[in-house]
Formats: C-alpha cells, sequence, structure tokens
C-alpha cells in the first residue's frame, strides 16, 4: 500500500527526471542514489546506482583540464564538510573523450536531526557558454589587433567601444573617445552623413565602402572607407552600430597619380604624333621617291623609339644627355670613333625627343656623307654648362677626317631639324656650319628649357 511519503517521493522523482537540468543524488558515504535522464545526458553513460561515488562522470577535470579525483569533486567536499558550493566549476570526460564543461551546485542533504543522510547535485552545462565566450575572445583579439579602426556606437552617435586601430588613426586613446558623440571626428559640413548613416543602421541596413573625410584629433583630415552594421541584442533589436574605418590616403594619392599620369601620356602622346606627323610632311616634300619617303620616315620613327625607350626606362622623368648620345649614335659606328663627353644633365623628356631627333639626322648625315662615311672620320661630342644667373648649355658636334662636305640645301629634312625644329623646342638657338674637315653644329639653350625638372634624379 501506497503511503504519502512514498507517493510524494514518486511525484518527486518523477518532476526531478522531467527537469532538463542535470540533477543527481547520493547517500551520506557519497554512493549515487538517483540521477535523471539529463544528469546521464551529461556524463555520457548511466553509472552504476549504489556503486559510483560523488559523481557520475566517468571521468572528471578541474575547470583548468587538470585530472581531479573523484574524492575531491564538489559534491564531495559539500557532504564531507557539510555545507552548500554555489557554481563551482570542473568538466565531465566521457567514455567517448569529449569533455562537457559545467557548473555544480552541491548541497548536502540532512535529516530531522541535522545530521548529514546524502547530498543533492546540480549541474550546468556551461559548454555552449564556454564556446560564446572563447568565440567573444578570439573576436576581441581580432578587433584590438586589427590595423582599422573599429568602433561602435548606440543609437544616439555615443561612441560605446573604441581599438588600437581608432586610436593610431585618430590620435584619440579610448578613455577620450568612448562616452563622447562620433561628431567628434566629423568634419564642418558633413554632419548629415552621421543622421544618413544612423538612419540606415536604424532600418537594419549595412553601410559598406562608403568613402569619406574624418578629423583626428590634431585636426587634420584623413581619407577613409567607412563600413558600419547594425549591432542587434540578444532578442534581435537594433541597439547600435560597428563601424569600421580603413585610411584610404595611399590609395586615394595612388589614384590621383594614376590620373595624373594618364592626362600626362595623353599630353606626350599628342606630342609625339605631332613629332611624328611633322616628319612625315618634311619627308614627303623632300623625298624623291616612294621607296625613299618609306625609307626616312622608318628610320626616324625608329630613332624617336629609341628616346621614348630611355625616357620609358627613366620612368619619364627624363633622361642624361650621354645616354641619349650613346642610343642615338651608337647604331652607325663603333665607340671608337665617336667621343661623347660633359657634364652630367638630366634632359627634359621634350628636350629628350627633339635632341634625338636632332642626333639622329646628324648620326645618318654623317654615315652617308660625312665622317663617318670612311674608315677614318671620327666625331666628337661635348657639351658644356656656363656658370652665373641664367645658366646655359652648349652642345657641340664636330667631325674629323671625313671627306670635304657641301652645304647641305637649305630644304633638307636635317638641315630645318638642326636650325630650327630642335632648338626652338628647347627656347635655343642652332647653327650649322661648313668646315673643310667637316660639319659642326652647336645648340646654345637656357638649362632652365632642357634640363628636367631635378638633375638628381636616378635614372
Amino acid at each position: 500500500m501506497l503511503t504519502a511519503d512514498s507517493i510524494i517521493e514518486e511525484k518527486s522523482a518523477r518532476a526531478l527526471d522531467a527537469l532538463p537540468a542535470a540533477i543527481y543524488m547520493t547517500d551520506a558515504e557519497g554512493r549515487l542514489t538517483y540521477f535523471n535522464d539529463a544528469a546521464a545526458e551529461l556524463w555520457g553513460y548511466r553509472p552504476p546506482l549504489g556503486k559510483a561515488q560523488w559523481c557520475g562522470s566517468w571521468q572528471l577535470q578541474s575547470a583548468d583540464g587538470h585530472p581531479l579525483a573523484h574524492q575531491d569533486c564538489p559534491m564531495a567536499i559539500a557532504i564531507k564538510e557539510n555545507r552548500a558550493i554555489q557554481a563551482a566549476p570542473a568538466i565531465a570526460v566521457r567514455p567517448d573523450g569529449t569533455s562537457i564543461p559545467f557548473l555544480a551546485f552541491p548541497a548536502p542533504l540532512r535529516d530531522e536531526s541535522g545530521a548529514v543522510e546524502g547530498g543533492v547535485n546540480l549541474l550546468i552545462d556551461i559548454s555552449q557558454h564556454r564556446k560564446a565566450e572563447e568565440l567573444t575572445y578570439r573576436l576581441a583579439a581580432i578587433v584590438e589587433s586589427s590595423d582599422d579602426a573599429i568602433v561602435s556606437k548606440n543609437l544616439n552617435g555615443v561612441i560605446t567601444s573604441w581599438n588600437r586601430g581608432a586610436e593610431r588613426l585618430f590620435g584619440y586613446s579610448a578613455d577620450e573617445a568612448v562616452g563622447k558623440h562620433i561628431t567628434l571626428l566629423i568634419p564642418k559640413g558633413r554632419e548629415s552623413e552621421e543622421e544618413t548613416i544612423l538612419a540606415s543602421v536604424g532600418r537594419g541596413e549595412r553601410v559598406d565602402h562608403f568613402d569619406t573625410v574624418r578629423r583626428r584629433k590634431d585636426g587634420t583630415s584623413v581619407q577613409v572607407s567607412l563600413t558600419v552594421s547594425p549591432i542587434r541584442n540578444a532578442y534581435g533589436t537594433i541597439i547600435g552600430a560597428s563601424k569600421i574605418a580603413r585610411d584610404i590616403t595611399e590609395r586615394k594619392d595612388s589614384e590621383n597619380r594614376i590620373r595624373m599620369l594618364m592626362r600626362e601620356v595623353n599630353h606626350r602622346v599628342k606630342n609625339q604624333f605631332a613629332v611624328i606627323l611633322s616628319m612625315i610632311r618634311e619627308t614627303n616634300k623632300r623625298a624623291g621617291t616612294a621607296a625613299e619617303f618609306e625609307r626616312q620616315i622608318r628610320e626616324r620613327i625608329m630613332a624617336l623609339s629609341r628616346s621614348h625607350d630611355l625616357l620609358v626606362d627613366g620612368e619619364w622623368r627624363g633622361a642624361t644627355l650621354h645616354d641619349l648620345v650613346v642610343t642615338q649614335v651608337q647604331p652607325f659606328s663603333d665607340e671608337n670613333r665617336i667621343r661623347a663627353s660633359g657634364e652630367l644633365i638630366v634632359l627634359s623628356t621634350a628636350a629628350v625627343q627633339y635632341l634625338g631627333i636632332a642626333l639622329h639626322e646628324l648620326a645618318t648625315n654623317s654615315a652617308r656623307h660625312g665622317a663617318l662615311s670612311n674608315p677614318t672620320g671620327k666625331v666628337d661630342i661635348t657639351w658644356t654648362i656656363s656658370e652665373g644667373e641664367a645658366p646655359h648649355l652648349r652642345l657641340t658636334w664636330t667631325e674629323t677626317g671625313g671627306p670635304v662636305v657641301g652645304k647641305i640645301s637649305r630644304s633638307g629634312f636635317g638641315r630645318v631639324v638642326l636650325e630650327r625644329v630642335a632648338p626652338s623646342a628647347v627656347n635655343g638657338v642652332g647653327h650649322l656650319s661648313y668646315r673643310p674637315s667637316g660639319i659642326v653644329w652647336t645648340l646654345d639653350a637656357p638649362l632652365n628649357s632642357i634640363e628636367a625638372a631635378s638633375r638628381k634624379a636616378d635614372l
């Protein structure tokens, strides 16, 4: 016959069995007298009642992962010391080797006289909490070590977090920034951007790669790309925004340089076309046959190409006069018959192009009619820079040992280049003379018209 006490015990057992929390009980010696299904699931097996002692775990570890004897577990301490223990951390190791971190809440059970007759323990599985905690730590470490500025703010625009990247980018420490309004970073005239961003965040929208300008602590401006995302609480309610700001100053500078370079390339290409068209026009006036016209144009364009290669190698900052002379004259003779000497000077891009054409015309004429047309002739190419408030360059081409040269026709393309085209391109004066020993050409030009922006350019 069931007694009132047995009915209450049976109902209590059914209630404990139905609870999702792991619960077990022991006698005064710590032998297990009861455990519910949730406890068996946490342990990973069902320990034998009356034999397993202190805890039903297959094995135990302390919170830091060291082995923990069953007689030293929280339940054993609670019964032995006759006191309840709150939230004692430990790890249950299942037979399959998996580990389940938990919190134990053991308490002694006493009889009517107050003597300990057993114990009851509540185990709370915190594995999901531990995973979330570890994830939080990892994310926090990533945020803190990021080179980007990562800032959070509430929906009122008040800064709530500030990483080291933000300190580096904006100059404010976390203590200086947290609690201040985000307008601390916004230059005058851009306040409406923040209103738009907060409105988008309030609607749950993400603001992605928004390029703008922000203000540093020292008052200087910095170009940034912003990515802003809503922050939600555990219930899905938007409570603020996270903002990632990346310094794009270098990118913007690169974009500006590329735009400037493209404009410069466009300008230079147009100049090249103008030079080529001039070549075609002047050559067409003087070429006797179509074959002669084709040969001269090909040679002159190749000469222009050699000058262009020099400029490309020098990243379009210019080229040295010595390199230009060698490049244009080398195809016509060996170095023993051509001597080039003078001070180091870096020519501007325009000077490289037009002086390259002039040197080509001189070398071509010399190879066909002048000093380089026989085995003994020589060419000296020298240049000097005059001193004074307005320094000038004097470039001289001197031929010796060649056949007696008659005057070149005033309508010849070479003479037009040497006396008009090349000199005028560098604001200079060209003079062509015919000596019995060979042709002499001189060019006098202001140094500031012929020299690149920096004579010290690393070419």
